[in-house]
């Protein structure tokens, strides 16, 4: 089996690292180079940088705000935010990402996917996820999560992976920065739904929490506010997700 992989995540708005609660209330939490290369260090497998606010103000990610934080590190980095075509795929590919992160585009148009995995792989192409959970079942969110629609979490998922996406970031907006643990309920429908790996976040709790999102059938787990504020450490969660019997990395 491959090994989990912990994953540290920076949301950008405006050039810098921010963080709140169900995508709201943001507040600084610091420069997205500095943070990176710390998480670097201290040995995440992999670093997204999401742009939150570039799809709502209609604008473009910051090539350069990807190209600097991709200097700064020796893994994975996934860029998302404001993309909206093959061009703005490839523009985050050349800035130095290893994988582009699609939402809201995906909505109206989710041959987008298609046509980045026949250019440039099934395993650039990630589709992201804002989840919400409602008395009916699991709907997705568009826009920052400002856009409910009427889509089954489930049914999207799978949709995403017929046209091409290579992996899922899946994140419960419900718990987004509200250290309620991951939705495990989520992970375990969509997981058991797809064969592509799923990257799970909103509610990382403590180190405890990714194991559990580990046995929901996550892939990867990503973590925000518990890194950012230093609740729990990096080699804190893999010491914890390698003593509860998954391997990880060193």
């Amino acid at each position: 089996m491959p090994a989990k992989r912990i994953v540290a995540c920076l949301d950008i708005d405006d050039g810098r690292v921010v963080k709140g609660r169900r995508f709201e209330a943001l507040r600084d939490a610091g420069d997205p180079v500095e943070l990176a290369r710390r998480y670097d260090r201290e040995g995440a497998d992999e670093i997204v940088v999401l742009d939150i606010s570039a799809t709502t103000a209609g604008r473009d990610f910051s090539a350069s705000t990807i190209a600097a934080v991709a200097r700064a590190i020796s893994i994975p980095l996934t860029a998302g935010g404001g993309i909206r075509s093959i061009d703005d795929v490839a523009r985050m590919l050349d800035a130095g990402a290893d994988k582009v992160s699609i939402n809201s585009a995906a909505f109206s148009d989710p041959a987008l996917l298609t046509r980045a995995a026949e250019r440039f792989g099934s395993q650039c192409v990630v589709l992201a996820m804002d989840v919400r959970k409602r008395e009916s079942g699991y709907v997705v969110a568009s826009h920052g999560g400002t856009r409910e629609l009427p889509i089954d979490a489930v049914a999207w998922a799978r949709i995403g992976e017929r046209y091409g996406a290579g992996e899922l970031l899946v994140t419960a907006v419900d718990r987004d920065g509200t250290a309620a643990g991951f939705d495990l309920d989520l992970l375990r429908l969509i997981g058991s739904s797809v064969s592509i790996p799923l990257v799970a976040s909103g509610g990382a709790r403590d180190a405890a929490a990714f194991a559990d999102a580990f046995r929901a059938g996550a892939d990867a787990a990503l973590g925000a506010s518990i890194f950012h504020y230093q609740r729990t450490g990096i080699r804190e969660v893999k010491d914890a997700c390698s003593q509860a019997g998954f391997q990880v990395r060193p």
